[in-house]
């Protein structure tokens, strides 16, 4: 398969929905999906991890024009283009980002003319439910596919759902892509591509981000650039599950857990005298501690001895450049 930023591909035709077959206005939802660039500043915080060039795909799903994405395309974005079904390219404004829920905004600075896609919700969604994913560029680049697993997911840049989606077949650049259930409903935004052993089996497909987790939270994105409250304690530790044991994979430069002398390598065993044994639990065991700037203990095991220290938690916005209007 070519390069999906390039339009010279397509999957196979009985890959792809039939407007004939399905109980919604397909074309309508295909012109929603949009071709998002962003180009993020040399000294930005996540250009060392995430580039500073970053393309996908949004979904618009407000009359306004309104578009949701997965929010690692417009972290720190200067400048955001936006690209029509028809060809049209647009400026953008990054909106809002979440890091919660991993969601990002984007507002058009010029009418884009596009019929929203209405919202859904994944609560009746099951494994082996058929859906439909849709990425910019017109039916050829829309794809029948199934649910295979729906589950908790942990990412090690500190996130954590409690559902998330699964589906194949896979495809390597859906992210911000919209997952439509069999009404024509928004029901999650691309994130990942994934492979999971099995056995011997490795099954291959795509992690999908619920359209529920932003519905809560819309409004004060559009209204504030950020939800109500205080931000959740970020650490700046990337730990992940290792053979049975929670593994610090690295540390972003000076972050929390840099400045507290936390180590590659390490091995976490408790936080706050609890023990946690896996990403999610050890997760919920930091964010019940209190907001950002909590004090959190953590006991590691380093090289066959046991270390404590305390890191100063952090709100992860405070390291990010802010989006400007100009």
């Amino acid at each position: 398969m070519a390069d999906s930023n390039s339009t010279n591909w397509a999957f196979p035709t009985a890959l792809q929905p039939d407007a004939a077959a399905v109980d919604f206005d397909l074309p309508r939802a295909l012109n929603a999906v949009v071709r998002l660039a962003s180009r993020v500043p040399d000294d930005a915080f996540t250009a060392p991890l995430l580039g500073t060039e970053r393309e996908g795909n949004g979904v618009v799903i407000r009359d306004n024009g309104l578009i949701v994405t997965i929010g690692y395309l417009i972290t720190e974005a200067e400048a955001i283009w936006i690209t029509t079904h028809d060809g049209r390219v647009v400026p953008g404004h990054p909106l809002a980002f979440d890091f919660a829920t991993g969601m990002g905004l984007v507002l058009p600075l010029a009418p884009l003319g596009l019929a929203p896609i209405p919202l859904g919700t994944v609560a009746g969604v099951d494994v082996d439910d058929d859906v439909y994913v849709i990425g910019h560029g017109g039916r050829h680049h829309a794809l029948k596919a199934s649910v295979f697993a729906r589950r908790e997911f942990a990412g090690y840049w500190e996130y954590l759902l409690d559902v998330a989606l699964f589906t194949t077949p896979p495809h390597p650049e859906w992210s911000g892509a919209a997952l439509v259930d069999e009404q024509g409903r928004l029901i999650g935004v691309g994130s990942l591509f994934v492979q999971e052993a099995d056995g011997e089996d490795v099954q291959k497909g795509n992690m999908f981000v619920p359209i529920d987790v932003l519905v809560p939270i819309l409004d004060d994105l559009v209204a504030r650039g950020r939800t109500a409250g205080p931000a959740r304690p970020w650490l700046g530790m990337y730990a992940g599950d290792d053979n049975n044991r929670l593994v610090v994979g690295g540390v972003a430069p000076g972050g929390p857990a840099a400045r507290a002398g936390v180590r590659q390598g390490d091995q976490v065993v408790a936080v706050a005298d609890q023990r946690v044994a896996t990403l999610a639990e050890m997760l919920r065991s930091v964010w019940k501690l209190g907001p950002s700037g909590t004090e959190v203990p953590l006991t590691l095991a380093r090289n066959g001895a046991t270390v404590n220290v305390k890191v100063r938690s952090a709100d992860r916005s405070d390291f990010m450049k802010k989006p400007s209007l100009q």
